[in-house]
């Protein structure tokens, strides 16, 4: 039994840990253009983020996700994916990029343990691409995706943020793009975390529920129980094997069976998404090196702190001071 469960009876089996909150871009909903990053000191050692994972793994948990910013610009990153892949205990490894490294990266990736895959994908246009991560190229992302599914990863799965009048007219090419490569999409609901500039989150919003009635125009969805003990609400299409998934934080709040935890770049262990609850878990690493036994009863302890639920809205205004790069995609 996994001894990480919080007030509310929710045992805690997935973390999400941001190895950066460094990206080499900048995509409009994530960031602001002009960012200032963390200095060095401030970010957990590659060492530091093992130890972590090996502590939440001896603690039950069964799922880790490396997040970012963007993990592929973390020098070592081979590294840390080498030594967290081997824990016992682990039965599921992921990560989310933004696909432009994975050229370079997906074979040592999967080599080295990683599972499956999460890779951003907005839009199929090389032009809006350009304006919704103000410094991508869509090839370079196109090319990763490809080179992940040769590299033989168990799944791949792209993330599509649907914006109102910026790619909401794209939804059935990104699905029957997603059918091509066999590959499966998850279609998200913004979220309203940092103040961005030159993008009203009030006017842009769009539910999963438009999305769904989108794509049934043209595709039977059934729905499904599977999971991958994240927040995705899974259908199938009778003549694909493609899975669609919809995250909804606004139109289908999921807290009820919130399973997982995050920690930044710089440590700190938030327990909700959307509440700032959180604890340095850097500080306490720093002030006992080696004290795994320290570290995880402070974990355990953390848990009473778990709130019920977070309390996003759709009218632009921002509940949460942190952009996403910083909590971790």
């Amino acid at each position: 039994m996994t001894s990480l469960v919080d007030g509310f009876g929710r045992a805690i089996r997935y973390l999400r840990l941001s190895v950066t909150d460094r990206c080499d871009f900048r995509c409009v909903y994530c960031m602001a253009e002009q960012m200032t990053f963390l200095p060095r000191a401030r970010v957990l050692t590659l060492e530091e983020m093992a130890t972590l994972c090996r502590a939440f793994v001896e603690l039950g948990v069964e799922k880790i996700r490396l997040t970012g910013g963007e993990p592929l610009v973390r020098r070592g990153i081979g590294e840390l994916v080498h030594e967290v892949g081997a824990l016992p205990g682990l039965r599921d490894f992921a990560m989310t990029t933004n696909g432009a490294g994975l050229v370079k990266h997906a074979r040592a990736l999967r080599d080295g343990g990683l599972t499956r895959l999460n890779i951003s994908l907005d839009t199929l246009d090389p032009g809006r691409f350009r304006a919704l991560t103000r410094t991508g190229e869509l090839a370079r992302v196109l090319d990763g995706i490809r080179a992940a599914r040769d590299a033989g990863f168990e799944s791949i799965k792209l993330n599509a943020v649907i914006l109102k009048g910026r790619n909401d007219d794209e939804v059935l090419d990104l699905v029957a793009f997603a059918r091509a490569e066999k590959v499966d999409i998850s279609f998200i609901e913004e979220m309203p975390l940092g103040r961005v500039t030159g993008h009203d989150r009030a006017e842009t919003f769009c539910g999963s529920d438009a999305v769904r009635a989108t794509i049934e125009t043209r595709h039977a969805l059934v729905p499904t129980t599977e999971s991958t003990l994240g927040p995705s609400r899974y259908f199938r299409m009778p003549d694909s094997d493609s899975r669609i998934g919809f995250i909804s934080p606004h139109s289908h709040n999921f807290c009820d069976a919130c399973n997982r935890v995050r920690v930044t770049a710089e440590g700190r262990l938030l327990l909700c998404l959307g509440n700032e609850h959180s604890l340095d878990l850097r500080g306490l690493m720093r002030r006992h090196p080696g004290d795994r036994e320290r570290l995880k009863a402070a974990i355990v302890a953390a848990m009473t702190r778990k709130p019920e639920r977070h309390h996003f809205t759709t009218d632009g205004e921002v509940q949460v001071v942190r952009f996403m790069n910083m909590t971790g995609g």
